[in-house]
């Protein structure tokens, strides 16, 4: 990677035994369904989760919306998190495909209040009300913060209490279980349908895992061909997605190097970091400088090979992932000092 990206760990890219995996793939007709490196990768996908069936995807967002396509009906109304992916990062595309309302209540902490989502749940058949159709959480959140087992049982009992189905976006699950120190089983116990991103932080080029019973997997992956993502010799992306899935096992290094950026950021003048905040692979931080210009700032790091994201909300954010070691966080921390001296 010739530069020091830390935008993200979507911008991680095919290790090399990934690329020679994936030019070796056998291949098939994934519409056809024999493809067999899909299939091996659906099949290794619900094991390590605990379902019976996955569906390979093209995108996270793609894995978030068949689950709510498949999950709900037209006019039926969904209760997610306002900081949720689903409602900030995946361009209103709920409402459009699948002419849901959305219900967001506070998740500030990557959390659901459970007295707040049972308040929300609707309960009455009357006429004038949508009908409660999907509840929808999220761990790791995009926010940093990880999900309790205690939380996200609470939310499942919920569900089944009032039968209303509930669907976990899981598109950094891993950071979450590493976070946790569970197997990703104690996780998706507590949700009936999983998505999961092959992309962010694994090293796969692209692609995404929808994951659930076996009904709900058939009836998805119609939904899939609706939507335009029916794929023919996918096998060849598939088969980095398994190498993904190993890659899981190693996701501790980042969230060790997270922590150790944050703390050696924060020693620097001017910079703010929410070392409280750091759970998972990702540093949020603030500067308070007098005359500080944030486009000068963003454009002297990538003078100096260094990639990162604008401002969201007054926060800046680092990622760690599979090509940030310390060797290259030293060289972005030597940049930051001299700048901020």
């Amino acid at each position: 990677m010739k530069y020091i990206d830390l935008r993200s760990d979507t911008v991680t890219h095919p290790t090399e035994k990934m690329r020679r995996l994936m030019a070796e793939a056998l291949v098939g007709d994934d519409v056809y369904g024999d493809d067999p490196t899909v299939d091996a990768l659906e099949k290794e996908a619900a094991h390590i989760l605990g379902k019976e069936a996955a569906l390979f995807v093209p995108s996270g967002v793609f894995g978030n919306q068949v689950s709510i396509l498949t999950h709900t009906h037209r006019t039926d109304e969904i209760i997610l998190g306002e900081h949720s992916h689903i409602i900030a990062h995946e361009a209103g595309s709920v409402a459009l495909i699948s002419n849901v309302q959305t219900r967001t209540l506070k998740d500030d902490q990557g959390e659901l209040d459970p007295k707040e989502v049972e308040r929300a749940i609707r309960k009455d058949q009357d006429i004038h009300f949508p009908k409660t159709g999907l509840l929808c959480v999220e761990t790791a959140h995009s926010t940093g913060h990880v999900a309790s087992l205690e939380n996200l049982a609470a939310i499942y009992a919920l569900g089944q209490r009032y039968n209303i189905p509930v669907h976990l976006d899981g598109a950094r699950l891993f950071n979450a279980a590493t976070s946790l120190g569970v197997d990703p089983k104690e996780i998706t116990q507590y949700a009936d349908s999983i998505s999961l991103c092959l992309s962010k932080g694994l090293c796969a080029p692209v692609g995404s895992l929808v994951v659930g019973p076996k009904d709900f997997i058939d009836k998805a992956r119609r939904n899939r061909k609706v939507l335009g993502g029916g794929m023919r010799q996918v096998g060849i992306l598939a088969a980095a997605g398994l190498e993904a899935l190993s890659l899981r096992h190693r996701l501790q290094e980042d969230h060790d190097l997270a922590k150790y950026f944050g703390e050696e950021l924060q020693k620097i003048p001017s910079i703010h970091v929410h070392l409280e905040e750091i759970h998972i692979n990702m540093i949020f931080f603030h500067i308070q400088k007098e005359g500080f210009d944030e486009q000068h700032f963003i454009n002297h790091l990538q003078d100096h090979g260094i990639l990162i994201n604008g401002q969201d909300g007054g926060l800046f954010r680092f990622v760690t992932h599979y090509y940030i070691t310390k060797e290259r966080i030293a060289q972005v921390l030597s940049i930051l000092r001299e700048y901020f001296q």
